[in-house]
């Protein structure tokens, strides 16, 4: 008895388990959820950034093979007596390309720059990330903000790294910070 019982059970569980699987799957139901309700002004803001940033030089070449133009600048600097900036960061960042026009555009700042340094843009993007070369300067497991900048002696030797935000005012940059830093680090005679 214990045998049948047992055996009814099972055909009885296979047959409410088979009916159970054989139902339609109900439709899902429209998700009319907004995920992000995005503010007019920060459009606005996001399109201005973008034609701002379709209009400023890209100065980043993600292809070059920035250990050897780093390994020519520091030949370069031998014999000129210079030093050498880096601008790590690229073209998809604003901030960026918004340092080097204002460097290249306002005269007393490319003026310290020309006569004490050689400009080098470290390309920092998903096409290249030259992580080689970065860790000749950085621990590459901290989290950096671009740009950042290297300063490297007349040899190669670093010198100083900088971070970009103390140098910002307002949604540029301040020519007095600036000057600042760029006259900290000339070569010393």
């Amino acid at each position: 008895m214990k045998k049948l019982s047992i055996i009814a059970f099972l055909g009885l569980s296979t047959l409410a388990f088979s009916q159970e699987a054989q139902k339609p799957a109900e439709p899902r139901k429209k998700d009319n959820a907004l995920l992000v309700k995005t503010d007019p002004a920060e459009l606005e803001a996001k399109k201005k950034a973008a034609e701002e940033k379709g209009k400023l030089p890209k100065p980043y070449n993600p292809k070059a093979d920035a250990q050897a133009d780093i390994n020519k600048l520091v030949a370069q600097a031998k014999k000129e007596g210079k030093n050498i900036i880096i601008q790590a960061g690229g073209n998809w960042c604003i901030w960026c390309l918004r340092f080097n026009n204002y460097v290249q555009t306002t005269p007393a700042l490319k003026s310290i720059l020309d006569k004490n340094y050689l400009y080098y843009h470290l390309n920092y993007s998903p096409e290249n990330k030259n992580e080689k070369v970065f860790s000749n300067y950085i621990d590459t497991k901290e989290q950096q903000g671009y740009p950042f900048f290297i300063v490297l002696d007349k040899n190669g030797k670093k010198l100083h790294v900088q971070q970009s935000d103390v140098l910002e005012e307002g949604k540029g940059y301040s020519e007095e910070k600036v000057k600042e830093f760029f006259n900290t680090w000339t070569p010393k005679s």
